[in-house]
């Protein structure tokens, strides 16, 4: 809006001009975000107290069940502050910040009629999973299918560490970006177990993708980096900036102790979010390191699973998540969520060297 209201000016205002690039108002859509959450903030929890959206707590963990009652579908706080600060400072002429946005929103339905169920209908189990899953993949499609459709967007799959490997996937691109957004979606959703645990990394690999998605837009920065150059995506900058800001004014009420959860309307939005960034920057590959901790967590449940019908009932955690396992084994909660958000950080690290290890 801002954007498109002050940026004809530029002609007869020279100051104007500052509103073409894409670093500032990604720097200001991150201010607005985090303002806008944290003047929210307190409303939402008052208002989600009053209708009495709290979390029901199942977990086996005996620290949780002083959790009980506190106030869930946080995730809406988060959407609130994002939709204000892009419809700020976006150029809604880009299709590429459309197709981010209507995966964010499209993925935060999903998630919000899943807590609905949960919270207010006090349906335990919430949308079925077959339901959830459809939901997803149809979403998904739909995105990834715009994408290829897109003049300039292109199916090749860029690895890591080898400059010269490409290969183009063709439509089998399609079954593969749907993996990648609804795995990411649902990994991010795993791994929201303790106060502040998703949103610390999140907050981290947002701030990764920002870079990514800025030099797949910059044709001379990619060519000296040697990645894929994605002409017209650099726009979806802001709104990395945006779900930065959004992600750290939430992680001020989420912090342990929590005063709010995000809920699956937070955790499978933001999820699917940074599958599809990572797609759209061309380093899906590289999404495996910078999101390892969300890796980790799945990988936990999987192995979890299946040892357990492997071996007739045998644990190979103590409990799955993996987070959980660290807490039944005495370790304090929040000692667990910073760790983890080290780690996060050193795998951004690594996510982000191989800019120029090529």
């Amino acid at each position: 809006m801002i954007y498109h209201l002050l940026y004809p000016l530029s002609d007869t205002i020279t100051l104007f001009n500052v509103f073409q690039y894409i670093t500032f108002r990604s720097i200001y859509a991150l201010l607005t975000a985090l303002l806008l959450s944290l003047l929210l903030g307190p409303r939402m929890l008052s208002w989600l107290s009053r209708l009495r959206w709290g979390q029901r707590i199942q977990d086996d963990v005996e620290n949780h069940v002083q959790k009980e009652g506190t106030p869930t579908m946080g995730g809406l706080l988060i959407a609130a502050a994002h939709v204000g600060a892009v419809a700020l400072w976006g150029n809604w002429s880009n299709p590429y910040l459309w197709v981010a946005m209507f995966v964010f929103l499209g993925f935060g339905l999903v998630g919000f009629l899943d807590d609905y169920i949960k919270v207010v209908k006090r349906r335990n189990k919430g949308l079925s999973k077959s339901g959830k899953f459809s939901y997803q993949l149809l979403i998904a499609g739909l995105a990834v299918a715009a994408l290829i459709l897109l003049p300039g967007y292109s199916s090749k799959l860029y690895f890591p560490f080898f400059k010269w490997l490409h290969p183009d996937l063709g439509w089998f691109y399609l079954p593969f970006a749907l993996f990648v957004i609804v795995g990411s979606s649902n990994a991010v959703n795993i791994t929201d177990g303790l106060d502040g645990l998703a949103i610390g990394p999140t907050v981290v690999v947002f701030a990764c993708l920002a870079l990514f998605i800025y030099v797949a837009g910059h044709v001379h920065l990619a060519d000296y980096l040697q990645v894929a150059h994605v002409s017209g995506v650099g726009e979806v900058t802001v709104f990395c900036g945006s779900l930065l800001g959004a992600g750290l004014g939430f992680l001020w009420f989420n912090a342990y102790p929590a005063q709010i959860f995000m809920g699956d309307v937070g955790s499978l939005s933001l999820g699917a979010s940074i599958g599809f960034l990572g797609i759209l920057s061309k380093q899906e590959l590289v999404l495996v390191i910078l999101g390892g901790l969300f890796v980790l967590e799945t990988l936990s449940v999987v192995l979890q699973v299946s040892y357990f019908k492997m071996t007739g009932g045998r644990r190979l955690f103590r409990m799955a998540p993996i987070h959980h396992h660290f807490e039944l084994k005495g370790v304090p909660e929040a000692k667990i969520i910073v760790r983890f958000w080290i780690l996060s950080i050193l795998l951004a690290m690594i996510a982000l060297s191989t800019l120029k290890l090529r």
